[in-house]
This record gives structure tokens, sequence and C-alpha cells, in this order.
């Protein structure tokens, strides 16, 4: 992959006609190409989705996965398209659709946070071809690489502007702070999508799990259930001190909505 990022220069004093060549139109955006292992796939879903709970009614940024990032014609003329695993671009418009991200048509916006997930075919490029590209060329701020196999793996780096990439330091848990979403990364192990293994996950700045759409919903229904449990426990136990207050079983049963079985069991 080429780190061009300049067009050819023009003598225009010996073209008076000539025009910059327009951004091209026909990209490709699908190379047909699996990725690793349904542990990646299931990995870089993990943590877009995690974006929607993490930035829950924000739409000024782009989670993508997976996708073509186009940054030069070079690209085009060696048909080097591979994107990054996992991307964040902060301060966009979200509800825009997207096939891949072209930089020419995003204001030379390039992604703010990149993941890799690791393999045997893909760890030299990731830490270094790409590396180096994230690094001059995109000049991404937080870049991290993780193999979903092994949960020790994690690595990072944040963008010096004067020194250039400079390694993170995981705190005592292993984790890793990503200065630009303000979320640690680190390993978490259970379920994701009917699949019990170790995964990469967000967590908020207090050390708290940041969830998936479905675990939040799962959790407030859970929360719900507990509250109506409570209340009904609540209830219950207002019983014994009515009756004490001289009320029958069919007035409790009236002020605590109750039926009248369930009051003449304390009575």
């Amino acid at each position: 992959m080429s780190l061009e990022t300049t067009p050819e220069v023009v003598n225009t004093a010996l073209a008076p006609d000539w025009v910059p060549e327009p951004p091209p139109t026909d990209l490709i955006f699908d190379d047909g190409e699996p990725l690793e292992s349904d542990r990646h796939r299931v990995g870089m879903n993990v943590l877009i989705r995690s974006m929607l709970t993490a930035r829950a009614g924000d739409s000024s940024y782009f989670a993508g996965g997976n996708m073509f990032v186009y940054y030069n014609l070079e690209q085009l003329r060696n048909q080097d398209f591979r994107g990054p695993d996992f991307f964040v671009v902060l301060n966009v418009d979200g509800t825009k659709e997207r096939q891949g991200w072209v930089s020419w048509q995003e204001n030379g916006r390039y992604p703010d946070v990149i993941v890799e997930l690791l393999s045997p075919s893909t760890a030299k490029k990731d830490f270094g071809e790409k590396k180096e590209i994230y690094e001059q060329v995109f000049r991404t701020s937080d870049y991290f690489v993780y193999d979903p196999f092994n949960p020790d793996s994690l690595q990072g780096w944040h963008l010096d502007i004067d020194q250039g990439y400079q390694d993170l330091q995981p705190n005592e848990k292993g984790w890793l702070w990503c200065q630009k979403l303000e979320l640690w990364l680190g390993n978490w192990q259970g379920e994701a999508q009917g699949k019990f293994a170790n995964w990469l996950r967000f967590y908020d700045r207090a050390g708290n799990l940041v969830l998936l759409p479905e675990e939040a919903a799962e959790q407030a229904q859970q929360q719900a259930e507990q509250a109506q449990q409570q209340a009904e426990q609540a209830q219950l136990d207002a019983i014994p001190k009515l009756r004490e207050m001289g009320l029958t079983a069919e007035q409790v049963a009236q002020a605590l909505n109750l039926p009248i079985a369930e009051v003449e069991r304390y009575f």
C-alpha cells in the first residue's frame, strides 16, 4: 500500500487548459473476501453495536467495520482496498448512508479511532504497513490491535503530534484508555450473538461495561421486573400493619388494590 497522498505535479504553463482530474465515482466497495473467522465477524459487530449505546442520542459520528477507506488514487491503481476492522469518525453526519469511507467525499476526514482484529494472515500489515498509514496519513488519534483468540493480546497507541504513535500503558485490569472516545478498551468474557468467548469490549470511565443494545434492553426488563417485585412485596408487608390498625380484610384489600384471597392469608 503506497503512502502517496498528493497527485503528480503538472506544469500548467505548458498546459494552460489543464484542469484537475475529478475524483473517480466507480469505486469498489466489496472485494468478496470474508472476514478471517466468525470470531472476527462477531468481534467487529460487538464494537460497532457498542457505539449505539455509548453514544446514544448522538448522530454526529460514524462507526464502521471491514469497510474500504479510500484516501488517494494510488489505491485504485494498485487495487488496494482493505479497510480497518473497526473505526469511528467523530463530528460527521452519522445519518448519511455509506458503502465505504471516501476521504475526498468527507472533507478530507479520516478515522479518529481504529481497531484491527489480528490474524496470522494480517498481523504483519497491522503492525507495520497499516500502522504507518494510520499514523502518517490518516493521523488517527487512537489505534488498537487485538487477537480475538488471545485475550492478553491487546496493544494500543495514541498519536503525539510531534513524536507520532506512543505506546499506551494498561491499567491494573489490562485495559487501554481510548482518549478520543473517552472509553476503556479491555477484555470481557461472555456471550455475544450466541457465542461464548473472550471479546474486546468498551468500558466507561468508571469501569462499567458499555452494553450492547440487546443487553441494555434485557437489563431494563430485569430492572422493571425487580421494581415490580419490590412494589408487590411492599404491599404485602403493609398488610399486618393495616390489620393492627383495625382494618378488615376487605378494607385492606381495597386500600392496597389486592385480591381478597391474598389479604385473608394474613388474617
